[in-house]
């Protein structure tokens, strides 16, 4: 027999031989190593008989053992692999005990391939033992990607594309918006009722002028969220007058703008545009008045700060975009939306947009996990805002629409709404 490469891999069996080790047919000498070692160094190096018995105590079965990544692996599965791990790993110790005990004789080394082709068993027995072992996972393999049809929707890293971009802020931003959550309020749904002189048809009007004034100036789509927001808040805690409703919505745009403006509308071009109705100074001692109530805080979450966030979720293109933003801006005018949080609207927003883009009912394990609204949480919002829809280029109060049927917002008013989100019939079983 051909003297054995040391990189090929040997076997240990026995022989009737005396006096010691015998190697390429010559005596090695005395210094036998004991057979319980030799054992070991078997189980626990790598196997030539069969390469996928490469075992690491640590790393687990390699090769073809490896868990699959294109799925989950359920604790059921786990748990059944787990088992037949255990399970190989006693008979193999069976196996060098057993070993171990028979009686010490020389031992003779030789080729793999003279091995097998003299020995009674093909294979050890714990190489035996092994191969049953992967057949066993293979066919657990199998069976469970034939039950896990239905695997959940991953949820996507929507700030990978943002992570050298230090202005992203990637590190800190689910802070910020856990934070955002955690402070944002609504309005108290019935302040219109401590209010002697004023309704809320009378705040409808206000908003849907304020809304023409904000889109006349070209300011910030921020400063209309917060100038509602400041509106609703000052009117909560404050009673007015009818005449002084108008300055009350003046003022709050003024601040808004100083809050979120590069360039501030001077106090003469507010009073312009409100006809000269009130002084300049009015409109300062207004200001006075709105902030001491409001204790300058001014820093609140309005649904433009969620909207932002949520549309980056659903990856809105500008369709998207602007069909949301006419739908949360049909909000804002209508009184009954202020028990709605920022938030809730802001998705709901995007639910509905996306709805009526689509023509069915579409919400992704991504957009529920960013916003934190489930479909059922967000449907009677949702059908609210389809009901604006539906009647927005009707009445008085068409400022909306009429500013979202130009061409530089895309002519999405004009486009039809969900009205299938309307039928009570329909479930979210499926979803």
């Amino acid at each position: 027999m051909a003297g054995s490469n040391e990189n090929n891999p040997t076997i240990i069996a026995h022989s009737n031989m005396q006096g010691g080790l015998r190697q390429n047919h010559q005596v090695i000498g005395r210094n036998r190593r004991a057979l319980r070692d030799i054992n070991r160094n078997i189980v626990g190096a790598p196997c030539a008989i069969n390469k996928r018995t490469n075992f690491d105590k640590d790393a687990g079965f390699k090769n073809n053992v490896s868990v699959p990544g294109h799925r989950p692996v359920t604790r059921h599965f786990a748990a059944q692999k787990a088992n037949v791990v255990q399970n190989v790993v006693e008979e193999t110790k069976k196996s060098s005990i057993a070993s171990a005990n028979v009686e010490q004789d020389d031992c003779t080394i030789i080729d793999v391939d003279e091995y097998k082709a003299t020995s009674e068993n093909a294979v050890p027995m714990f190489v035996q033992h092994t191969e049953a072992m992967l057949e066993e996972i293979d066919r657990m393999d199998e069976e469970v990607e034939m039950e896990d049809v239905d695997v959940d929707e991953p949820i996507m890293d929507i700030d990978r594309r943002d992570k050298d971009n230090p202005l992203a802020v990637t590190e800190y931003i689910d802070d910020i918006y856990a934070y955002y959550k955690k402070v944002e309020s609504c309005v108290p749904s019935r302040y219109m009722d401590v209010q002697p002189d004023i309704n809320e048809k009378m705040r409808a009007i206000l908003i849907d002028w304020l809304i023409e004034v904000h889109y006349k100036f070209e300011l910030m789509e921020e400063t209309l969220y917060l100038t509602v927001n400041l509106i609703d808040r000052f009117l909560a805690i404050k009673p007015v007058v009818r005449k002084k409703l108008q300055l009350v919505g003046v003022t709050a745009m003024l601040l808004a703008c100083k809050y979120e403006e590069v360039s501030v509308p001077v106090v003469e071009d507010l009073v312009l545009i409100s006809d000269k109705a009130y002084t300049r100074q009015e409109v300062l001692e207004m200001e006075r008045m709105i902030v001491n109530s409001l204790q300058f805080n001014l820093s609140i979450p309005t649904p433009y700060v969620f909207m932002r966030r949520f549309l980056k979720a659903a990856e809105a293109d500008k369709k998207m975009e602007l069909l949301s933003f006419f739908l949360i801006e049909l909000c804002l005018i209508e009184y009954e939306m202020v028990t709605y949080p920022p938030s809730l609207l802001a998705a709901a927003a995007v639910f509905t947009a996306q709805c009526a883009l689509s023509g069915s009912k579409n919400w992704s394990k991504t957009c529920e996990w960013h916003t934190g609204y489930s479909p059922e949480h967000l449907i009677n919002c949702s059908r609210q805002m389809v009901s604006f829809h539906q009647k927005a280029g009707t009445g008085k109060l068409t400022g909306v629409h009429r500013k979202y049927s130009t061409s530089r917002y895309g002519y999405v008013a004009k486009r039809e709404p969900a009205l299938f989100l309307l039928e009570r019939s329909s479930g979210f079983s499926s979803w």
